[in-house]
């Protein structure tokens, strides 16, 4: 069973760099957790403002934690502000609900992990994430877009 590692990671940051810089982003952070929650790898381009790491790997842990994509979870708070409300308290502040944290699967639909992206458009950050997933021959899960 594939799981999420340095060596994966790395292509998953690489290809959402390259995306980053075909579509002329802004600076972006790039968060990869493994299922359990824990930071696997996290690099940030030239420019990447001092909060992007907190907001990616809150989209990613988010998503991990949840069971959806940081995209899903914004669609709750719309519906369920005080459900998610309570869920943002209790995660101590790590949950970010908008789009930009995708799921990542293995080809057995098992959910191996999340990456979180930010420093765009959180549209932009989640088409950066679903690219690098891609790249490294997993599955993206990021919900219903």
């Amino acid at each position: 069973m594939v799981r999420l590692n340095l060596e994966n990671s790395i292509t998953i940051i690489q290809a959402a760099f390259n995306k980053s810089r075909e579509l002329n982003t802004s600076p972006l952070t790039v968060a990869i957790l493994d299922s359990a929650g824990r930071l696997i790898s996290l690099q940030r381009q030239d420019g990447s403002s001092m909060l992007r790491p907190d907001i990616a790997i809150g989209k990613a842990w988010g998503a991990v934690a949840m069971g959806k994509s940081s995209r899903d979870l914004g669609r709750d708070a719309l519906e369920r502000p005080a459900f998610i409300s309570s869920l943002t308290t209790l995660a101590q502040g790590h949950l970010v609900p908008v789009a930009g944290g995708v799921l990542v699967r293995n080809s057995e639909n098992e959910v191996v992990g999340a990456v979180g992206v930010s420093g765009d458009l959180s549209d932009v950050d989640e088409l950066c994430a679903i690219t690098g997933i891609q790249a490294a021959g997993l599955i993206a899960d990021a919900g219903a877009i």
